[in-house]
């Protein structure tokens, strides 16, 4: 049934800015992106994400697995490894994701990210905005000390996000991308030079809820 409210602690986080808004990627929302994912995020000759990625395959395989991916993330949550899917609304409008993930949160204190955007919503400086709002929930949330990024060398949209928002380059590393292998450049915030640019217009809810479940809370 729809509109079911599951309690599961990452389903109900949200992240909001003047401009947009970071849900919890519940089954409601998944369906709203649906279309965007059917449509095609990316187009034949273009290859931002590396091996192995749904988006890279054709529809209706592609939203089997995408969705596959993100129920898969969502069953593993646990200190040790989590996935927080995040939907991106823009005024109502379901137009792509923003993820955190960590490996032994409790430990290390290190998150990293990943997103997308519809093709349509792209060149408006959203990509920079789901940046901010994730990071400030990384940082202000959950007491992160660093955060990474990567992108292929030839991502300039994402590569220009990162160094606008404080990230250092961190060295060069290697994946494949439909097959072939291309270079990814690495990048490194750490929370020190996060908070002289912090924001105050970024608000944060559902974020206690989910501390036992990351092994932050008692």
């Amino acid at each position: 049934m729809r509109g079911v409210s599951l309690p599961f602690p990452p389903l109900h986080v949200e992240v909001t800015t003047p401009r947009l808004a970071l849900r919890g990627a519940t089954d409601d929302l998944l369906a709203e992106l649906v279309p965007v994912v059917r449509a095609g995020v990316v187009g034949d000759d273009d290859s931002p994400f590396d091996d192995p990625m749904s988006l890279y395959e054709a529809s209706p395989t592609r939203e089997w697995r995408w969705l596959r991916a993100v129920w898969s993330a969502r069953a593993r949550a646990e200190p040790q490894w989590w996935r927080l899917s995040l939907v991106v609304d823009v005024e109502g409008r379901k137009v792509g994701m923003q993820d955190l993930i960590a490996e032994d949160f409790p430990t290390f204190g290190l998150v990293h990210t990943f997103s997308w955007l519809a093709p349509d919503a792209r060149g408006r400086g959203l990509g920079r905005e789901m940046r901010a709002a994730v990071l400030h929930l990384a940082f202000a949330g959950f007491g992160a000390h660093e955060a990474s990024s990567e992108a292929f060398l030839d991502n300039t949209a994402s590569n220009a996000v990162s160094r606008s928002l404080g990230y250092e380059p961190d060295g060069l590393n290697w994946a494949t991308r439909r097959g072939r292998p291309a270079q990814l450049q690495r990048w490194r915030l750490d929370r020190q030079t996060w908070e002289r640019t912090r924001r105050s217009d970024i608000t944060l809810s559902g974020v206690e809820e989910c501390l036992p479940l990351f092994g932050l809370g008692s």
